[in-house]
């Protein structure tokens, strides 16, 4: 249940396209800030996808011409009146609603598409960089004014993704000169998977298209591919070919392998099982 105050406008919406959870954010007005009311939303979505296992993937949008531009500075400009500083109450926030949001998204036990409609900035791009897969308009640019406009760290993920999608000199330059980094730029950079669609609708029918593709690999593929990735950014060559064994050792025995096979064998697609 998405706990709002009576009143207030909802600020996401939840849509069904088939097996495929469409997930957007629709406080257009102000360019889909990552207020409090945002992020509770957000996190009762994915429990709702996470729970509801006739769901098989998941796309994440925006609505108007911004996907998230971050924080809610606004609501950040008023001093705290529960006597903390605001960088107290803001790490709290951080740890209780911001940082649990990144981990449920890539925790959720379906594919992620992100597909980016507009600016991502600040924190936004953390959170358009959380999915399995992100793709862009070509409108659509990733800003990071942390450091050269407000003097404190990228957040929301945003340094542990940057540096693995595209390295340490232009996570560093991101970082330290906030310029604008266009869609196709960063598809040409790999940060992104794609940058082609003309405008919002096409960029919609484009990630349903591939969210839909996603949904028909076995029920575990995606958590598999996180874990395999997340293994070899951190392990020298032996142990991850270690890895790998000990995986397919385990994989190989499962009723996906088999079916997969077996379809090859019988030049037809594989027909996989829901996730329980």
């Amino acid at each position: 249940m998405i706990n709002t105050k009576p009143g207030d406008a909802a600020q996401s919406r939840l849509e069904r396209h088939g097996e495929v959870a469409l997930l957007r954010m629709v406080n257009s007005a102000r360019m889909n800030p990552l207020t409090d009311q945002l992020q509770r939303e957000l996190l009762a979505h994915l429990d709702a996808v996470a729970t509801d296992t006739s769901l098989r993937a998941l796309v994440l949008t925006g609505e108007g011409r911004a996907f998230c531009v971050g924080a809610d500075l606004a609501s950040m400009a008023r001093v705290p009146a529960n006597g903390r500083t605001l960088g107290q109450e803001t790490g709290e926030l951080m740890r209780k609603g911001t940082n649990p949001l990144v981990l449920a998204l890539r925790r959720l036990p379906v594919p992620v598409v992100v597909a980016l409609n507009g600016a991502a900035a600040g924190a936004g791009v953390g959170l358009a960089l959380a999915g399995d897969l992100t793709i862009a308009s070509m409108d659509a640019y990733f800003l990071m004014p942390f450091l050269p406009r407000l003097g404190i760290v990228p957040d929301m993920g945003s340094s542990w993704f940057l540096e693995r999608r595209v390295g340490r000199a232009r996570a560093m330059g991101l970082a330290l000169l906030g310029d604008r980094l266009d869609g196709p730029t960063a598809a040409a950079w790999g940060l992104i998977w794609a940058c082609d669609a003309a405008d919002g609708a096409a960029l919609d029918s484009q990630a349903l298209a591939l969210a839909t593709r996603l949904a028909q690999a076995p029920a575990h593929a995606v958590q598999e591919a996180r874990a395999l990735f997340d293994a070899a950014a951190s392990q020298a060559l032996p142990e991850q070919l270690a890895y790998e064994a000990d995986r397919q050792e385990l994989l190989i025995d499962r009723e996906a392998f088999r079916e997969g096979a077996t379809a090859f064998v019988e030049r037809r697609e594989p027909r996989f099982p829901r996730r329980a």
